[in-house]
C-alpha cells in the first residue's frame, strides 16, 4: 500500500507544479483593449509608463492593473456665479472630455478613479471657470451674448483641466437661469419698451393727422384763391350762375317755372322763381 502511495507521489507533484505554472502564466500578462490604458502598481506603487492596447507582461501575484477608459466621457455639472452687475446666475454644463493617455499614470497617482476625477477635479474647476466667465459681463449680456460666455468658459476650463491630464473636447450649456428679481426686471423693461413704442406710434399718428389737416386747409385756401381770381376775370359771373344752378340741382328741388333775370341780366346771378307756388295761392 505504501509502495503504491510513493509511486503516485511524483504524479501529484507534477500536477501541483503544472497548476502553479499555469497560475503564474495567467497572472504574468494582461490584454489592454482599444480605447483603454492601464497602469501597473507593484506592491502598491504605480510604475512609470502607461500600458496601451495590446498584450503586456506583468509581475504575477504582486502587481495590480488599473484600467482607464480613454473614450469620450460625458458628465453634467452644475455651476453658480455672480455677474458683473451682481446678479445671481446659475447654469448646468454638459462636459465632454477624455483622459490623456500619456498622463494616465499621474491621474492614477493623484486622482485615482474616474469618480474622483469628476467630483474632485472637473466639478470644482467647472465652477471656477463659470465664475470667471460670468464676472466679465452683466446678466443681460450673459443671456443675449450666450455664445461669447460659452467661449470664455470653454477656454478657461480647458486651460485648467489640461494640467490634470483631462482633455476637454466640447461643452454645452444645458440650462441657464437667473434670479426671480431679474426676471421681473426684464418683464417690466419689456412692458416699458412696449409702452414707449406705443407712445411714439400715437405721436407720429397725431403728427400725420395734423399735417393732413394743414394740407387740406392749404388746398381749400388755394381753391378759394383760384375762385377769386376767376371771378375777377372776365366771365366770372358765369361761374356764379353755374354754381347757383348746381346748388339748386343738388338740393333736389322741382324745375322752376320761370328764371327771372334782372334788368342788367348779363353777368348777374339768375333769380330762381317757382311760379307754381304762386298759382296755388288763393
Amino acid at each position: 500500500m505504501k509502495t503504491q502511495q510513493f509511486a503516485n507521489l511524483p504524479t501529484t507533484i507534477i500536477g501541483i507544479v503544472l497548476a502553479i505554472l499555469v497560475a503564474i502564466g495567467l497572472n504574468s500578462f494582461i490584454i489592454i483593449n482599444p480605447g483603454q490604458a492601464g497602469v501597473i502598481s507593484i506592491l502598491g506603487k504605480a510604475t512609470d509608463g502607461a500600458l496601451l492596447e495590446g498584450i503586456h507582461l506583468k509581475p504575477p501575484f504582486i502587481s495590480v492593473i488599473d484600467v482607464y477608459d480613454l473614450t469620450v466621457q460625458k458628465f453634467e455639472v452644475p455651476a453658480e456665479s455672480s455677474t458683473k452687475d451682481l446678479q445671481n446666475l446659475s447654469a448646468r454644463f454638459a462636459i465632454n472630455f477624455r483622459l490623456d493617455p500619456m498622463q494616465v499614470v499621474e491621474v492614477r497617482r493623484k486622482q485615482g478613479t474616474l469618480e474622483n476625477i469628476v467630483s474632485k477635479i472637473i466639478a470644482p474647476q467647472t465652477q471656477e471657470a463659470f465664475k470667471i466667465a460670468a464676472a466679465r459681463r452683466t446678466v443681460e449680456e450673459a443671456i443675449t451674448k450666450r455664445s461669447e460666455l460659452k467661449e470664455d468658459f470653454d477656454s478657461t476650463l480647458g486651460d485648467r483641466l489640461v494640467k490634470y491630464g483631462i482633455i476637454v473636447l466640447d461643452t454645452s450649456v444645458v440650462d441657464l437661469a437667473f434670479s426671480p428679481e431679474f426676471a421681473r426686471a426684464v418683464e417690466e423693461k419689456q412692458i416699458a419698451e412696449q409702452r414707449a413704442q406705443r407712445a411714439v406710434y400715437v405721436a407720429r399718428e397725431a403728427e400725420q393727422e395734423a399735417q393732413a389737416d394743414i394740407n387740406r386747409a392749404k388746398g381749400r385756401a388755394e381753391a378759394q384763391r383760384l375762385l377769386a381770381e376767376t371771378l375777377k376775370a372776365q366771365g366770372g359771373q358765369l361761374v356764379l350762375q353755374k354754381e347757383a344752378i348746381e346748388a339748386w340741382k343738388s338740393g333736389g328741388a322741382h324745375m322752376p317755372n320761370v328764371l327771372v333775370m334782372g334788368e342788367n341780366s348779363q353777368g348777374s346771378v339768375p333769380f330762381i322763381f317757382n311760379l307754381g307756388k304762386l298759382q296755388n295761392q288763393p
